[in-house]
């Protein structure tokens, strides 16, 4: 089995204050608060934002990910890959396999076990927009977000930041939670009958776990557990055997359960935190049981993602509108501005410029260094024809030169906030900027580029890149008061 070698995770920015519900209601609220996915962020982009974290901790010279599994329970296309465009977003080679493995919540640790038995390094995703009908407990408790791991293969080059030491599963055919296609929520069976199932499931997988890496119960650092029944996951949290001390808190209160990202996003804030030599235990209850065990190495004291779980989540914005939610989830029709409605992206011309469209590569003229987004073939400046060189910029941050706040354009989500931007190295864009209030922009502030869902018309998501907002980071333990 190949180690862990990178990792990465993406909480959206928005949150949803579970008491906005009830202020509405009059029930359905609750404390704390869920992460939202934006109106153009969906599975696909909230992937490929986690996959690019991940990517961006391999050192140079690195094997590029050979395999990439996509593994969602709310996939953004059926009878097409979602994998395609976060493969695109990433710009691996054309010879790197990227498929689904979605309509599941078990389905993002089947992600990662197959990942990690991979020979070649693989990369992960995973990805989920956990959503209900407006009062109910899924819209409360549920959450948005992705995860992405890279596992090396047999082919070693960068270092190995956690061990895979064994991985065991439990499966049962049974009624716990289910969706038919085109429903707008799931269906859930009475809790007792989960917790009866999930029961002896979890401590079957646990123990043959325990039992292939030659360890106790107690000898676990670092435990977390996963799943949507959450009778059934604080039930093994006190049968598991493990110190409660190492019982990792579940997130659930600041970001909600993310569904099949969540056991990622668990694992990723485990690995922010844990000092070399610790054994970590993931859990997984969907389905049945899954367990992996971990151990972490030296090396991820110099490898830690450089935006830990928890400074994403302490940085989150917790304005959001409970009626502004319901319209991003399309449970609240709004009136659409008195402007013709977008057009649906063409496939020659997306597939011609898809270097540019999904991987945000610009050129720059090698005969006067003038840089263009997007790429031509003649320079603006010097007029040299086809000297061009190719440039990603998905990673290079800019400075907004100019904006305007237009609120009769088309959009999801009015007022539309456009900026001109002046990237760093030479190079000015228009696009649209997202993750701000019309009032938070201002000419001279610091922006990144993030992957979205520009809009979706004609039943085609238009993908492409926006601008948003370098907020500061937030203080949080990255490793060096490790536990």
């Amino acid at each position: 089995m190949g180690g862990l070698i990178a990792y990465g995770a993406y909480i959206p920015y928005n949150r949803l204050r579970r008491s906005r519900i009830a202020e509405v209601l009059g029930s359905g609220g609750g404390p704390g608060s869920r992460a939202v996915a934006s109106y153009d962020e969906d599975t696909t982009s909230m992937g490929a934002e986690a996959a690019r974290a991940a990517l961006r901790m391999l050192p140079d010279g690195t094997s590029t990910p050979r395999q990439l599994y996509f593994a969602t329970a709310a996939p953004a296309y059926l009878d097409k890959t979602n994998a395609g465009a976060i493969h695109a977003a990433l710009q691996l080679p054309e010879s790197a396999l990227a498929v689904d493995m979605a309509g599941a919540v078990r389905s993002g640790v089947g992600a990662l076990v197959a990942a990690a038995d991979a020979r070649v390094p693989t990369l992960a995703v995973l990805a989920d927009v956990r959503t209900g009908l407006p009062g109910g407990g899924d819209e409360r408790d549920g959450g948005d977000g992705a995860s992405a791991f890279v596992f090396g293969g047999d082919t070693g080059g960068a270092p190995v930041i956690a061990e895979l030491l064994a991985h065991r599963s439990t499966t049962a055919e049974f009624l716990d939670r289910w969706r038919l296609p085109g429903d707008r929520a799931s269906r859930v069976w009475e809790e007792r009958f989960g917790e009866h199932v999930y029961a002896p499931l979890v401590a079957a997988a646990f123990a043959a776990a325990l039992e292939e890496a030659g360890l106790t119960a107690a000898d676990i650092d670092h435990l977390t557990i996963a799943g949507v029944h959450g009778r059934a996951v604080r039930a093994f949290a006190k049968a598991s055997g493990v110190r409660r001390e190492a019982v990792a808190a579940d997130l659930a209160a600041a970001i909600g359960n993310t569904g099949t990202a969540h056991p990622g996003i668990a694992l990723a804030d485990l690995l922010d935190r844990a000092e070399p030599g610790r054994l970590l235990a993931v859990v997984v209850l969907a389905d049945g049981a899954s367990v992996l065990l971990l151990r972490t190495t030296a090396a991820l004291a110099e490898h830690r993602a450089p935006n830990p779980v928890a400074a994403q989540i302490a940085a989150g914005n917790d304005a959001l509108a409970y009626a502004t939610f319901l319209s991003w989830r399309d449970l609240l029709e709004r009136e659409p501005p008195r402007r013709p409605d977008p057009e649906p992206p063409a496939a020659p011309p997306s597939y011609r410029s898809d270097d540019w469209k999904f991987g945000f590569v610009a050129s720059r003229c090698e005969a006067c260094g003038a840089r263009h987004l997007p790429p031509a073939r003649v320079c603006v400046r010097c007029h040299a024809v086809d000297r061009m060189r190719t440039e990603p910029l998905a990673d290079v941050p800019g400075t907004v030169a100019t904006f305007t706040v237009d609120r009769l354009a088309h959009t999801p989500s009015p007022p539309l906030v456009a900026a001109v931007i002046d990237f760093d190295g030479g190079g000015r864009f228009r696009c649209q900027l997202t993750d701000l209030a019309p009032d938070e922009v201002a000419i001279g502030g610091r922006v990144e580029m993030t992957f979205r869902k520009v809009v979706t018309a004609g039943g085609i998501h238009n993908y492409f890149w926006k601008a948003r907002p370098q907020r500061p980071a937030v203080a949080a333990t990255n490793g060096k008061n490790g536990a």
